[in-house]
């Protein structure tokens, strides 16, 4: 059984390598020129199924250095004013949660992939053959056929447009300008796992990114064969406005932020200009279960929702559940067909939680604006 796997982030790589260690032919293709080709994302956190299945989807032998270069949720979140001014704790505790950067961890689930994982090849479209099988056309020219093709392409997944296309992708009526800065400095203003600052009209969230271990250092001891990039220890920010950005400079934040309290403006000042700015929040459409034929999606490319929708956790937990049901059809325990639609149903199930909880935060924020 031959699986072609379209996108190279966490999802399409955590399935790769649930496959790859049962045995399964896979190859993964990733439109980007290289791993570094772009900029890969902040600190996400895991948690409950999210967490098992991506330590499920890192080989065992990685599992100490996955630990190393965690971060811990160790204190509650904390609702702050413009001037620091504590106002009230903010969520709970999780202690089975993780934190980790997104880069840092793409490039532990690229370990081992090899030859499997091949850049610089744009899909331009898919063709169902007779057979059941389906071909990848991509932008050079190259074709590829698989037994079933997986659309692992993100929220502007190419796969999904051709799969469902009914289904669209809309900006939300505010925008997020979004960075880090490295966290020596500035921790004091975030003693726990996040702080956020609200006010009537916009606010800041703030996330901290702690290594416990650099994750070079960490590799060089732990896996010396694992290239991980020098990250350091950081903050993440993400600043919510109201409307579109008119701009990707982020001095119109700074303009905004005149009377906050100094130490959040240096914040922002002192922010990795090369890894922050400003862009549109997006929301896709509610993805209810389709006819299914050898063509699935997983991730962002199966329930595109905004920020607090889950989604890389749900991303995990995706790859474990069509992995289980690829190794039941390549056993003879399942039929293709018919184990894709109970993969299908399961993830649309899932990604209505996801949905629920963006929703939720959502209101969350809004509730806050209201009260500042």
């Amino acid at each position: 059984m031959k699986i072609v796997v379209i996108g190279a982030g966490l999802g399409g790589l955590a399935l790769a390598q649930r496959l790859v260690k049962a045995d399964i032919d896979v190859d993964v293709y990733e439109r980007d020129s290289a791993v570094e080709a772009r900029f890969q994302g902040y600190r996400i956190g895991f948690g409950g199924p999210g967490l098992k299945a991506l330590e499920g989807a890192v080989p065992a032998r990685l599992h100490p250095l996955l630990d190393a270069v965690s971060g811990l949720i160790e204190q509650p979140g904390r609702l702050v004013d413009a001037q620091l001014s504590v106002l009230g704790e903010q969520g709970q505790i999780d202690n089975e949660g993780r934190m980790f950067d997104r880069n840092v961890l793409r490039h532990l689930l690229i370990t081992g992939l090899g030859e499997r994982l091949r850049f610089d090849l744009k899909l331009d479209r898919y063709e169902e053959l007779a057979d059941g099988a389906v071909r990848a056309h991509f932008a050079d020219g190259s074709t590829v056929d698989a037994d079933v093709l997986v659309g692992a392409d993100g929220m502007g997944s190419t796969v999904r447009r051709q799969l469902l296309p009914q289904i669209g992708v809309h900006d939300l009526p505010v925008y997020g300008a979004i960075g880090r800065t490295e966290l020596a400095g500035f921790e004091h203003i975030i003693p726990g796992w996040s702080t956020m600052v609200s006010t009537k009209n916009v606010q800041l969230m703030l996330g901290r990114m702690k290594f416990q271990r650099p994750p070079v250092e960490a590799a060089a001891e732990l896996a010396p064969d694992v290239t991980l990039p020098d990250t350091p220890s950081y903050i993440r920010w993400v600043l919510m406005l109201p409307g579109a950005p008119k701009t990707l400079d982020l001095q119109p934040v700074l303009d905004l932020m005149h009377d906050w309290h100094p130490d959040l403006r240096a914040l922002i000042a002192q922010a990795d200009v090369n890894n922050s700015g400003v862009s549109p929040i997006k929301e896709g459409d509610p993805i209810e279960p389709w006819p299914t034929r050898a063509v699935t999606l997983l991730g962002d490319s199966g329930h595109p929702a905004p920020p607090g929708g889950l989604g890389a956790n749900l991303a995990m937990v995706d790859a474990e559940l069509l992995a289980d049901k690829l190794i039941a059809v390549r056993d003879g325990r399942r039929e293709k067909i018919p184990a894709l639609a109970d993969y299908e149903r399961q993830m649309c199930e899932n990604a209505k939680i996801g949905r629920e909880s963006a929703a939720q935060a959502f209101k969350n924020f809004a509730k806050l604006r209201a009260e500042a």
